[in-house]
């Protein structure tokens, strides 16, 4: 009697398989097969396999054509027709914002715990905050980039928010001091401070006459 059992893995109805689809996410990132190997806590020899099957399937020629194609798992809300109007065009603002840190545990409970920001996620090497509505990334890497953009981190009172981060063990490049008056009379403030690498970051507010 045969058996009409299918054996191994089931079929899945899409494209690719959900392990295809991950390391198609992680090729068209611009990650190196090592790069996904390590996150994703397999052998280089698995991601290949994964690479080189995705390739066949969608019938590209090579990587590089892997990397520029568009395309999105079956179920993904990605994949539904595009509503493009010219409202929909414009930039709506700031979305992410990256920084580089050394050890992403040391720097993860010093965004959290000392300069209070809310943190979203924190996957393998890389940890989410959210900042006044915009993403911060914090991602450790082999190297940490002294020449990054600073950020200026807006608060409500900056004397007591310097007071409170001072009493937190953050170290002060200069106190809160006026760098603008406008013709208003609303003063710009700032302080600067060092993050856990030694790198300058910013705290802000303004200050209107009577408020």
């Amino acid at each position: 009697m045969s058996n009409s059992r299918q054996r191994g893995r089931p079929r899945h109805d899409d494209i690719l398989t959900p392990a295809e689809w991950r390391t198609v996410h992680a090729v068209r990132h611009g990650l190196t097969n090592r790069q996904i190997a390590e996150r994703r806590g397999i052998s280089e020899d698995a991601v290949k396999y994964h690479v080189a099957n995705a390739i066949a399937k969608l019938e590209l020629d090579n990587r590089k054509a892997l990397r520029c194609w568009i395309g999105a798992p079956k179920e993904s809300p990605m994949n539904q027709p595009a509503d493009i109007t010219e409202a929909s065009i414009p930039v709506r603002g700031l979305g992410q914002v990256s920084r580089s840190v050394r050890d992403i545990k040391e720097s993860e409970a010093w965004y959290r715990d000392v300069l209070h920001l809310d943190h979203l996620y924190t996957f393998d090497k890389l940890a989410f905050f959210d900042c006044g509505g915009t993403r911060l990334m914090l991602n450790q890497g082999e190297a940490v980039n002294d020449s990054e953009s600073m950020l200026y981190l807006r608060v409500e009172d900056i004397r007591a928010t310097h007071q409170d981060l001072e009493q937190r063990g953050v170290e002060f490049i200069n106190p809160p001091h006026m760098i603008h008056q406008h013709e208003d009379g609303t003063e710009e403030w700032m302080a600067f401070f060092k993050d856990p690498e030694g790198r300058p970051l910013a705290i802000m507010s303004t200050a209107a006459t009577g408020s």
